[in-house]
């Protein structure tokens, strides 16, 4: 079921979303080399705890198996989404994804951002502005009575016509009372496609894309998704409302 949320769930979710813009803008700052994944976790922890909101994806599939045992998904390179937090030391030359939901007042954001480290490759940069490039342009489709796959075909032609790849074992989704809600939005399709969009729907539409095959793999730790290739990864999200025809950004980074 699509939820379509009005007057104090919207401003609700639109408190979690500035909380996640808050700690993602507070990481980027504090990320560097030589530091261990796990001290990004603390950080992000303790500030959304410091806003009294809850580090939504903690505990996060307890029902279904193995739960998410952190606050914070750091995915680094190779590692496309929901690296675990630990003892891996960030390098010089890595881009780190970072992923992060919160939930307050029983109301969930959600939004990811892919970090450079130093100083990368060319070809890491422009997978990085591809990506963040491919979330905006299927933002812009995010508009009253346009369809779902009408993002996910902007993401795909875009991202395909500069050489790279789309994941597809992986998707967006509703976001509001749930931290996954429907719609799935996937970041491939063709226009005209599933659910019609309507004013109220709030959505994390979130690319994730490949610099080579876009198939993946799931690590020992049954979290972590990496790429069968071993090629890098970037990650972008945002917690959008659709708002007639002109989306609004939620977690304003």
């Amino acid at each position: 079921m699509i939820y379509i949320k009005t007057g104090k769930a919207i401003d609700y979710i639109r408190e979690s979303s500035r909380i996640v813009a808050e700690t993602l803008n507070l990481l980027k700052r504090s990320i560097q080399p030589g530091m261990k994944t796990l001290e990004l976790d603390r950080i992000a922890e303790d500030y959304i705890r410091s806003k009294d909101g809850l580090p939504a994806f903690k505990g996060y599939g307890a029902a279904y198996g193995k739960p998410y045992p952190a606050a914070l998904c750091v995915s680094v390179n190779e590692e496309v989404v929901h690296g675990i937090p630990g003892e891996r030391v960030i390098n010089d030359g890595d881009i780190v994804s970072l992923d992060i939901g919160v939930v307050k007042n029983g109301f969930f954001g959600d939004a990811a951002i892919t970090v450079a480290v130093g100083n990368i490759t060319e070809e890491k940069k422009k997978l990085m502005e591809v990506t963040e490039k491919s979330l905006y342009l299927g933002i812009e489709q995010a508009k009253e009575d346009n369809r779902v796959q009408d993002i996910s075909a902007a993401v795909q032609e875009y991202v395909e016509s500069h050489g790279f790849s789309v994941v597809r074992d992986l998707c967006g989704h509703g976001v509001g009372k749930k931290l996954h809600e429907d719609p799935s939005i996937p970041n491939f399709g063709r226009k005209g496609i599933g659910p019609k969009l309507k004013t109220g729907m709030t959505l994390a539409i979130e690319p994730m894309i490949n610099i080579g095959s876009y198939k993946v793999y799931t690590g020992k730790d049954q979290w972590t998704v990496i790429t069968q290739d071993g090629l890098a990864s970037a990650h972008y999200e945002h917690t959008i409302l659709v708002n007639g025809k002109q989306p609004e950004i939620l977690t304003v980074i």
